[in-house]
């Protein structure tokens, strides 16, 4: 688009009225309305003539040379039914607020109807009102832009914010998360799996699963925001459905999630490997974490968790990290507590009675469980998800005669 000549083309149009407008300006609002928001070229030269013809007080003068694309904009539209690239006006609920990621924008959050949810992001510069979280609002000429797939609703300057005095009941509907699409989403699920944060403004992650599979959750560190149960049902309600190399993952920052009554049979999903295992990572054996609540970090050597810093009371844990391979592909593992209890033999308290009489301490542990499992044939149950196998189960398995013939047979025949 050429900015300069549209800019021309709408200062003529208003000159013809007897009205002077300063093309610098209009050539400025183009531009945002283009290259910040992604509008079309057409509907943001309809757009600014609407503004100004608003601003001069010609009434009918931008909509009658710009067609139907901002005048559209003041009918009403479900949020199921909007789509990148229009100009809007919807009424809806605030369901959720997120802190600003910048400083060039104001707000952002959750808004919702009776058909759907849409994240919304209101610019600094928009000078707009702040809304509430739990208050309806009618807002009307919004963008509806993408972003890595998703719509977004964005708030601009020449987006009007009105407060609905009405309270309306709002029920969302949940989905099984087999069902789920990038967006925002509500599901009833159970908790399945809580994993080691690894980050200080991480409030909690894990995996929630349902009859029709499994999804890792995550949960930052926000105002009233606490942690799920294991093991416990909830329903949550408008979380945000990211994507990521073709994985979803559910961010409860926004949602709202209640417990729930019942249990809830979740889908498998477990995979099945045999394999070898080939390497025992460091940082495997006795460990120590924050006894913080909420956090459950390891700690250093020194006792020093990165978020709460020294820790003496800390808590000892058992875990293994590991890779297994089964010929055809290598796989990271992770095995908690009453895995690794279960697969060297060693219990928690055996663990730290050896670590405390030893001379090699901590080290001393790990060793033993070293030698213990390093080089075994074995079976472990277990989710894989992004890239790591968490495992349930694990058991030792012997190789007959043949099938370790057949092993050797082959290895001979590759090289």
């Amino acid at each position: 688009m050429d900015f300069s000549q549209a800019a021309e083309r709408i200062s003529v149009r208003f000159s013809q009225k007897g009205q002077n407008v300063d093309t610098k300006k209009i050539e400025v609002k183009l531009r945002r309305l283009v290259d910040e928001f992604g509008v079309q070229p057409a509907e943001a030269e309809r757009s600014v003539t609407n503004e100004l013809a608003k601003e001069l007080n010609l009434p009918g003068f931008g909509t009658s040379a710009g067609g139907s694309g901002s005048a559209g904009a003041k009918e009403e539209r479900p949020i199921s039914e909007i789509a990148p690239g229009e100009w809007v006006t919807i009424e809806g609920k605030v369901v959720g607020i997120l802190s600003p990621p910048s400083p060039a924008i104001a707000q952002s959050g959750i808004i919702a109807d009776a058909t759907g949810a849409i994240r919304f992001v209101a610019w600094s510069k928009a000078n707009a009102p702040k809304m509430t979280e739990g208050s309806w609002y009618r807002i009307e000429s919004a963008v509806v832009d993408e972003y890595k797939g998703v719509a977004n609703l964005k708030i601009h300057s020449g987006t009007a914010i009105k407060p609905v005095v009405e309270d309306r009941a709002l029920i969302p509907s949940a989905v099984k998360i087999g069902e789920l699409k990038p967006g925002i989403g509500s599901v009833r699920a159970k908790v399945v799996q809580e994993w080691e944060t690894t980050h200080e403004r991480m409030l909690q992650s894990g995996i929630l699963g349902d009859e029709s599979g499994t999804i890792k959750f995550i949960i930052w560190r926000e105002a009233g925001k606490e942690k799920l149960a294991v093991g416990s049902v909830y329903t949550i309600y408008y979380a945000q459905v990211d994507e990521f190399n073709g994985r979803l993952s559910l961010n409860l920052s926004t949602a709202s999630y209640m417990p729930d009554e019942g249990d809830i049979a979740v889908s498998g999903g477990d995979t099945d490997i045999r394999g070898t295992l080939v390497h025992i990572a460091p940082g495997s054996g006795l460990i120590k974490r924050c006894p913080v609540e909420g956090c459950n970090r390891a700690l250093s050597r020194q006792n020093y968790c990165p978020v709460h810093e020294i820790q003496p009371k800390f808590v000892y844990d058992l875990r293994i990290k590991g890779w297994l391979d089964d010929g055809k592909k290598t796989h990271n593992l992770l095995l908690q507590r009453d895995v690794v209890e279960s697969l060297t033999g060693m219990t928690l308290d055996a663990a730290k009675e050896l670590a405390e009489n030893n001379p090699l301490g901590m080290d001393e542990v790990f060793l033993r469980m070293r030698d213990a499992i390093l080089g075994r044939y074995v079976m472990c149950k277990g989710r894989e998800i992004d890239n790591r196998l968490l495992v349930r189960a694990c058991e030792r398995l012997k190789v007959e005669p043949g099938e370790h013939t057949a092993l050797l047979n082959r290895a001979g025949g590759a090289a």
